[in-house]
């Protein structure tokens, strides 16, 4: 037995037996995290002494080192038997991985075009890949000791609405997948908890439910939710969270009791969707268009996405299971898969609020009419004043942090250009810092500008920490002599930094404490507050006519989650507003906003880009190249363009694939690296789809040649957010 250790007496005798009845080494495919662009990307080869079911969790040597591995699918490929090396450790205690995962992971390699090895070891918990054995047998243990124990006590829930029920029975009665288009406050999360319900109540399947959310932000919310419910019903640890914020050991926890199947709910973001749930039944993605969904490093997949592929590869190995996916702005791929044109998804609608709150007024207020540089009109700050009277509270979105986003020189015209990046790094005054919010280069402001001297340097712009100020100051203006100061809060990235200070924050705004919110993105969606009856958008015109040609959905999507938060409370809803302060009151996209007619707007981009050939209605990747030198990178992409016109002509719909030239992407550089990336397009997802993988062997070959030379690195993204 070289080599191969169990730390169990059960795989010692099982060993026992097989080292009786095995006469040679056998050489098993065992897939380790190597990416996509390096030599070795398949499954590499090693030799057990005993049989080794697929899914196995292995330790094995690569390189000086030993590294987490997974027994996969297929034939080994064939080895010298002088090179071939023996599997160090089986993780025994650890069930295989099932096959509808492998499957998954198969699937999601081929199509983002990356290595199966560096898609399934990404997926699994770090921890659990520097774990022995016998480390392992202790953790299961305490798992063993915290079983959830199940109690005879169904969850008590509220009766559900007319629209609520109906989608429920839809939900069970059919196969889907569902795209669940609910506005703001039409109780998709109770839905969510009842289609879970409902799996869950089957005693004798086990089943599992995933639950994932867009962000981190927004786990605990409905992670309260699911244990309110369902621990009651089925036990403590039945419920668990998996995301990227937990520590290694909570993370590689919540892992090991789904893939135990003790857990029978997991709320994650996206990287939950990979997560290992022998008995899973359902799949909820709530927020569905938002784009954090979409993974922007190592493999750039599409968690929606994956998500439906999920449930389709998990039924078909006998176990039915349903993909709901939640919205009140959906993605137009998903709007138009619902359609009745094309019939993928089965839309399921629910148009009005529960407990008939209505949807607050929309007010675009034209900013043309105030002086030149006025950041807040005068009519909104009395409107908030009127509500901080009546002990209501407002929300105010500018989705840019820090104080200002540049500082300059007035008499030389120096900027606070990051050194490493195509970016400005912004001020921040609450520490006096100048920080890059790409690369995260953070340097004290300069006492003079440093290339004149000028001690006078001024901001440019503003983020959300002088728009708090500034409110603060308004409002003390604005309400009535005597009145207590106005409780102004900041809720982004920069507040939220330590431990547990969102939730902090979130409790504050939940318990009365505060009369504003100043905030981005994180707090206008998904968030269930109570209180708020007026939310304003102070400066959305930047993605108004932005080079992005999805900047207007996007803005679109934002502004209706920001009237979500409004008028949420049924007493409160009556004078519930979204302003709106823009220098263009005409545009589409504000008429849809005040109708909060979100399928009328969808129907019109979605004639925009029928017309102008852009997806939904034609499919797109990215070839990026990263190097020192923008010419190095240029070089690679230039060549890969030309070897592909050269040798591809044959793939079957290569015809149909066009590729755009090699250019720098918008934002060029970062952390010192250049970026320039090429756009390959096709009507067809399965001629792009042939086309890319037989360019990979190509692009191999190129980057080992003289069009290689000051190449970084090399990667292609499928089904790009922005190109």
């Amino acid at each position: 037995m070289h080599g191969l250790r169990r730390d169990s007496t059960l795989g010692r005798l099982r060993l026992r037996f097989l080292e009786q009845t095995v006469s040679s080494p056998i050489t098993l495919p065992v897939l380790v995290p190597t990416p996509a662009h390096a030599a070795a990307s398949a499954a590499l080869s090693y030799s057990s002494e005993c049989p080794l079911s697929p899914g196995t969790l292995v330790r094995v040597p690569l390189g000086a080192r030993d590294t987490l591995g997974i027994v996969w699918d297929g034939a080994a490929q064939p080895m010298a038997p002088e090179r071939l090396k023996p599997i160090a450790e089986v993780l025994d205690g650890i069930a295989p991985m099932g096959q509808p995962w492998r499957q998954l992971v198969d699937f999601a390699a081929r199509y983002y075009q990356r290595s199966a090895g560096e898609v399934a070891l990404a997926a699994l918990p770090p921890a659990l890949r520097a774990l022995q054995g016998a480390q392992l047998a202790r953790r299961l243990k305490r798992l063993d000791k915290a079983a959830a124990v199940a109690r005879p006590m169904l969850p008590a829930a509220p009766v559900p609405s007319p629209e609520q029920a109906r989608a429920l029975e839809a939900i069970a009665r059919d196969t889907g997948p569902f795209l669940l288009f609910g506005v703001t406050g039409s109780g998709k999360t109770e839905v969510y908890l009842r289609a879970a319900e409902q799996c869950l109540a089957d005693a004798d399947t086990q089943a599992q439910v995933l639950v994932m959310v867009p962000e981190i932000n927004l786990t605990p919310q409905l992670e309260a939710a699911f244990r309110a419910r369902f621990e009651p019903w089925l036990g403590p640890g039945a419920v668990v969270a998996l995301h990227s914020a937990l520590t290694p050991a909570q993370r590689l926890q919540s892992w090991l009791a789904a893939h135990t199947g003790r857990a029978r709910v997991l709320l994650g973001t996206r990287l939950a969707v990979f997560a290992s749930l022998p008995r899973l039944t359902l799949i909820v993605v709530d927020e569905e268009h938002d784009a954090s969904y979409k993974q922007q490093e190592g493999a750039r997949y599409s968690a929606r996405d994956l998500a439906v592929m999920r449930a389709r590869l998990e039924s078909a190995s006998g176990r039915p299971c349903r993909t709901v996916l939640g919205s009140a702005t959906p993605s137009l791929e998903s709007w138009r898969r619902s359609s009745p044109e094309d019939g993928g998804y089965q839309r399921l609608t629910m148009a009005a609020r529960i407990g008939s709150g209505a949807l607050p007024r929309v007010r675009v207020h034209d900013m043309r009419r105030e002086p030149r540089g006025t950041v807040l009109a005068p009519a909104l700050v009395q409107a908030m004043a009127e509500r901080i009277a009546r002990g209501e509270q407002s929300l105010l979105l500018l989705n840019r942090r820090g104080w200002a986003p540049v500082l300059h020189c007035p008499d030389c015209g120096w900027k606070s250009e990051c050194p490493h990046c195509s970016a400005y790094r912004v001020f921040h005054r609450a520490d006096r810092s100048l920080r890059c919010h790409h690369c995260g280069l953070g340097q004290p402001v300069p006492r003079a500008c440093p290339a004149c001297g000028n001690q006078d340097l001024a901001p440019i712009g503003r983020g959300t920490e002088r728009l708090e100020e500034l409110v603060a100051q308004r409002l003390t203006a604005a309400l009535p002599p005597g009145h207590a100061a106005p409780r102004v809060l900041r809720i982004d990235a920069d507040a939220a930094r330590g431990k547990d200070a969102l939730e902090q924050h979130l409790a504050r705004v939940h318990g009365g404490e505060v009369d504003v919110i100043v905030g981005t993105q994180m707090v206008a969606k998904g968030h269930d507050f109570r209180r708020i009856t007026l939310a304003a958008a102070v400066d959305p015109d930047g993605a108004l006519f932005s080079a992005d040609f999805r900047a207007s959905e996007r803005l679109f999507a934002l502004l209706m989650q920001a009237a979500g938060r409004a008028g949420r409370d049924a007493a409160r809803a009556g004078g519930s507003e979204l302003w709106v302060q823009t220098q263009h009151p005409g545009h589409p996209l504000f008429a849809a906003l005040a109708r909060h007619d979100y399928p009328a707007y969808a129907a019109t981009l979605l004639r925009e880009r029928e017309a102008a050939a852009l997806p939904p209605f034609t499919y797109q990747a990215l070839l990026r190249a990263d190097a020192r030198h923008l010419d190095a990178a240029l070089a690679f992409l230039n060549a890969a363009r030309d070897a592909a016109l050269e040798q591809l002509s044959a793939v079957p719909g290569a015809a149909e694939v066009t590729l755009c030239s090699a250019v720098p992407l918008a934002m060029q550089r970062v952390a010192g690296v250049e970026r320039a990336q090429l756009l390959a397009e096709s009507p067809s997802r399965a001629a792009l789809q042939r086309y890319l993988a037989a360019w990979q062997p190509l692009l191999h070959a190129l980057r080992r040649s003289d069009a290689g030379k000051g190449l970084l690195r090399w990667l292609v993204d499928v089904d790009p957010l922005a190109v």
